[in-house]
């Protein structure tokens, strides 16, 4: 059977001692529901691939509490998704961080032959009651709660239907907005306005260029003034 609770002190307590240990835990987002897990724990993010039957190909975001915690987690934000992401933090806004040597994550994407070779999708959702689960449970590795290929859960109930067992523990915030996911940007000095849009989710592309336009004349006239 199994463990569906509200968000509480009682249930955010558990839920953090649960990540400790390994387990995974279902969390609410303000996008969709996610399945989540230590980020440092090889063994927890491997049953986030097995519980979701995920190619390992795909991987996982990191969730946090705030942007604070980039740097303390070994990460770089570079140019230009830092101006992006005073515009769209916290929201469905999913930028790629660089991962440097001091990063301990288990998470981050190797590959060699690409520059950067070390990379991290991070997030930080625009809803208090997931800031409320990642302040209490630190930063999380997730994944949208659904079989891979899937509709995205958007209530807990669709969450458990999908993942069952192969969950800890359900913590239960309500719907969500979903089922569009968050919009994925790297930086990518080749590209146009020097991003690469790896997914198109809630904030459209349209948006991000924008504010990067928008930042970029502030920037320029600040300058002239």
């Amino acid at each position: 059977m199994v463990d569906i609770r509200p968000v509480d002190d009682e249930s955010l307590a558990l839920a953090a001692r649960l990540v400790r240990e390994g387990h995974l835990v279902v969390v609410p987002t303000d996008t969709v529901y996610g399945v989540a897990c230590d980020p440092r724990n090889a063994e927890a993010v491997d049953n986030i691939f097995r519980a979701k039957r995920r190619p390992r190909a795909k991987s996982l975001q990191v969730l946090l509490s705030s942007m604070t915690e980039v740097v303390r987690l070994g990460l770089d934000l570079p140019v230009p998704l830092d101006r992006l992401s005073r515009r769209f933090v916290p929201g469905a806004f999913s930028p790629i961080c660089v991962a440097g040597p001091d990063c301990d994550l288990v998470t981050v994407r190797f590959r060699p032959n690409e520059h950067p070779s070390r990379t991290q999708g991070i997030r930080v959702p625009d809803s208090e009651v997931a800031l409320r689960i990642l302040r209490t449970a630190g930063p999380l590795a997730a994944s949208s709660a659904n079989l891979s290929g899937g509709e995205s859960a958007q209530t807990v109930e669709q969450a458990a239907e999908a993942l069952g067992e192969s969950v800890s523990l359900y913590l239960d915030g309500g719907p969500t907005p979903g089922p569009v996911s968050s919009t994925v940007v790297a930086a990518d000095p080749h590209g146009r306005d020097g991003i690469a849009i790896l997914r198109e989710g809630v904030i459209p592309q349209t948006e991000i260029r924008a504010a990067l336009h928008e930042t970029t004349a502030s920037a320029v006239g600040g300058a002239r003034a």
